[in-house]
């Protein structure tokens, strides 16, 4: 009978054995070697000397100047401010579209729910390169947007409304890619929600106001917290987006991590742009888990 507590933990420990297998071979060890890359010697065309170095996370500031000297050096810091900028723009622009999307889903039929749920989760099934070219056809010159407007006479055949390669062409590409990683969560917060309480407002002489803040913005938290954070992780992140409909003069972190490896060949400084990414996911995630634990804490009261 001794043994059976040791039974179990040992079963636990087996059961556990893939998953932690899988996290470690194909997370823990990329990010550590990662972090290990940020903190060595760049070569010349590329790869690194094992020689400590922390020249990586000092360019990221600093830039050194012909006597040896450093010089405060904000182009990189303008980089990580409009990628947290752009960031949250998508994620604010993709809440205020997605709520109202996931309102009308769970206010549908049961029948009704699973075919407007499909029809969120088509653009998936579409490679991303290919609907981001796609917005090229859109926001481009002489595009789909700017035709109404030259036959109607409000734009000169030699004017353009520039829409393309500035930082609302990748805010739009950022919103409509990942758009459907807010309704989900959302809808999911939603679908659990107890309706009777919205009538029980109403019966209460509550406005319409506010019902939405003292009733269902409280009980979606969880889906919109997700929703959040599921949006402004990968658009920090992004490359296609900020490339093609950037034109590749607005940068941001993905784009950056890509030309440092691929193109400037220093992959030490790209290991330190990754890990500074990597800490503001780190970040988010923090405050995700303890609003999480704010809005356990306040159902159980």
């Amino acid at each position: 009978m001794a043994n059976l507590p040791e039974n179990a933990a040992l079963r636990r420990t087996l059961a556990l054995g893939p998953a932690l297998a899988i996290i470690g071979i194909f997370m823990l060890i990329p990010v550590i070697i990662m972090a290990s890359y940020s903190f060595l010697e760049a070569k010349s065309f590329g790869g690194v000397n094992w020689v400590f170095s922390g020249d990586a996370y000092v360019q990221l500031f600093y830039e050194r100047m012909l006597d040896d000297s450093l010089r405060l050096s904000p182009g990189y810091l303008i980089i990580i401010g409009r990628s947290v900028a752009l960031a949250l723009v998508a994620m604010v622009c993709c809440l205020l579209v997605g709520f109202p999307v996931a309102w009308f889903i769970a206010r549908q039929p049961l029948r009704q729910r699973n075919m407007w749920i499909l029809l969120i989760t088509i653009p998936f099934w579409t490679n991303q390169l290919v609907r981001t070219f796609a917005w090229i056809i859109i926001l481009g010159r002489n595009g789909v947007i700017e035709v109404p407007f030259r036959w109607t006479g409000l734009l000169a055949p030699e004017q353009t409304l520039g829409l393309m390669y500035s930082n609302f062409a990748i805010t739009v590409g950022l919103t409509y890619t990942f758009i459907p990683l807010m309704v989900l969560p959302i809808y999911a917060s939603l679908e659990k929600l107890d309706f009777s309480l919205v009538e029980a407002g109403a019966d209460l002489y509550s406005s319409r106001w506010e019902t939405f803040s003292n009733i269902i913005i409280p009980l979606s938290k969880p889906g919109i917290i997700a929703g959040c954070l599921l949006v402004f992780i990968p658009s920090l992140g992004a490359f296609i987006q900020p490339d093609l409909l950037g034109g590749g003069k607005n940068l941001m972190l993905g784009t950056l991590v890509q030309f440092q490896f691929s193109t400037a060949r220093n992959w030490p400084f790209g290991s330190a742009i990754a890990m500074i990414l990597l800490a503001f996911v780190v970040v988010f995630l923090m405050l995700y888990a303890r609003a999480s634990r704010g809005s356990k804490s306040l159902e159980v009261h």
